[in-house]
């Protein structure tokens, strides 16, 4: 063998051995979501976002990780199983008491993003007030818009939580059948549920008698255990590539509540200040578990 074959062996041998090395570089994330459950809807809901996450961060893998709802994603961080999770803000509240070190990444903003508290429009209800001694849905027990956004609005008209009115928890559609039968006198709910009711049951007229104030954003959080520098990477992805993530995201129509939004770096603990205020409106003190769970 002559020195240029040595010499041309010698290359084709060191980008080999370069292969594996190169190939170890990429970073697997699991990713969660709290409030898909299973793998099927998970990979339904976000297997476009993954496809186009990799695309515009391809030294990572995101790995989609299902979980059974809020309580099991975070157990999943605490047991280092997960190492994002997409979450809600009353999730946020718990994710932060549980693990302190937690850090947020990226705001996944929600537009319009509020609590109402809805009843029949042609209906004797006409202002809060007047659902002293009532029955009240509120939906999922712990969620931010159903739950503790609609309980604020009733605690800031001055009822009392839990004495005032009888807090009921009802499935939307069972909920709004109570409503026009007259066993149910109010349903708490944000404004994509009363844009869904008005379209499936047209007939079913409502009115608006309390609206809270602009909700904190979902976010994504990362476990202790990711680096501080993956997390900007992560960051930094989110943002010079928003566009094309969120196309990714409202491929799916169960994802139409963050249309109209886009991504936010900055995201403050003191943001979500106000989750903990509306806890404690409803008698929760600490933020270590979820209600009801």
């Amino acid at each position: 063998m002559n020195r240029r074959d040595l010499i041309a062996t010698a290359a084709v041998l060191t980008a080999a051995s370069a292969m594996p090395a190169l190939a170890q570089t990429r970073q697997r994330l699991r990713f969660a979501v709290t409030d898909v459950d299973g793998a099927e809807n998970l990979q339904r809901e976000f297997g476009p976002f993954k496809a186009a996450f990799e695309k515009v961060m391809p030294n990572v893998e995101i790995a989609l990780f299902p979980v059974s709802g809020r309580t099991a994603a975070v157990e999943a961080m605490n047991a280092n199983q997960v190492d994002l999770v997409l979450t809600g803000p009353a999730e946020y509240v718990v994710f932060k008491a549980r693990m302190p070190a937690v850090q947020p990444v990226v705001i996944w903003q929600r537009p319009d993003y509020f609590s109402q508290v809805v009843v029949l429009a042609e209906g004797p209800i006409k202002q809060i007030s007047d659902l002293k001694g009532k029955k009240v849905s509120f939906g999922e027990i712990g969620s931010t818009s159903q739950h503790l956004g609609p309980a604020q609005i009733l605690v800031d008209a001055g009822l009392a939580y839990g004495r005032d009115f009888e807090a009921l928890f009802l499935r939307r559609n069972v909920a709004v059948e109570a409503l026009r039968r007259g066993d149910l006198a109010a349903i708490g709910m944000n404004l994509t549920h009363i844009q869904q009711i008005r379209r499936a049951v047209p007939d079913v007229k409502l009115g608006v008698i309390g609206r809270g104030r602009d909700l904190p954003d979902d976010l994504i959080i990362a476990a202790p255990s990711v680096s501080a520098d993956l997390v900007g990477q992560v960051r930094k992805a989110f943002i010079d590539h928003a566009g094309p993530l969120l196309q990714a995201v409202l491929q799916v129509e169960a994802n139409a509540r963050w249309n109209g939004g886009t991504f936010l770096p900055n995201v403050s603990d003191r943001d979500y200040d106000v989750i903990r205020q509306m806890y404690r409106a409803v008698g929760i003190n600490e933020f270590t578990r979820f209600i009801g769970q």
